[in-house]
């Protein structure tokens, strides 16, 4: 059987919807512990100040910890000083919470940017790279159950193959719902979960 390698990445931010079950992203935590899965969490600087405890957990489970800015903004909106305040801004307040500094892994918010040269050199010139994923499973939506969100991302990883890199969120409820499912049905494939850092590419 081929290698069948996966990457669970997790945006831990403010929630952009608002339904967000307290104590959802530590009901994740505690899954991946349960499950012996690490998985690489992409962290809102103003996130890790509001959770600090949560945020902590993080690196003390033996996850990746990479950066997500500071204000959850769209990168191609700051201009000039704000861009480099926002991502100087976001690594400190990650560092604070979590003892661990994010470089070199970088995820704009919504993706926006990433395509865009001038975000790109800015997030290069400050040392970090952008990240983005194969498989998005949409479970910023209310309606997205966790059912349905562990199914696509089977399916979603059976179609991909070796080096999937899974975009998933701390704060929806189908999110923590899903992951027991999802996690079963990815080791039914054959699948091992590595943090991006053990990936030869990564989007």
């Amino acid at each position: 059987m081929s290698e069948l390698r996966v990457a669970i990445t997790l945006d831990a931010e403010h929630p952009d919807r608002p339904w967000c079950p307290p104590g959802n992203a530590d009901a994740i935590l505690d899954t991946l512990a349960a499950g012996d899965v690490t998985a690489t969490f992409f962290v809102q600087g103003r996130w890790a100040e509001a959770y600090p405890e949560t945020a902590a957990r993080i690196p003390s489970g033996g996850h990746l910890i990479g950066h997500h800015s500071h204000y959850h903004a769209r990168m191609p909106l700051l201009l000039g000083g704000g861009f480099d305040d926002d991502l100087r801004d976001g690594a400190a307040a990650i560092e604070a919470a979590t003892g661990v500094d994010p470089h070199p892994w970088f995820r704009c918010p919504f993706g926006a940017g990433a395509d865009d040269p001038r975000v790109v050199a800015g997030i290069h010139r400050l040392g970090y790279r952008q990240v983005g994923w194969h498989i998005a499973l949409d479970d910023w939506e209310p309606w997205r159950t966790g059912e349905a969100i562990a199914t696509d991302a089977i399916a979603g990883v059976r179609a991909h193959g070796d080096g999937a890199v899974v975009l998933l969120h701390t704060w929806p409820g189908g999110t923590a719902e899903a992951l027991p499912q999802m996690l079963d049905g990815l080791r039914a494939l054959g699948a091992t979960f590595v943090t991006i850092d053990q990936l030869e590419e990564v989007p």
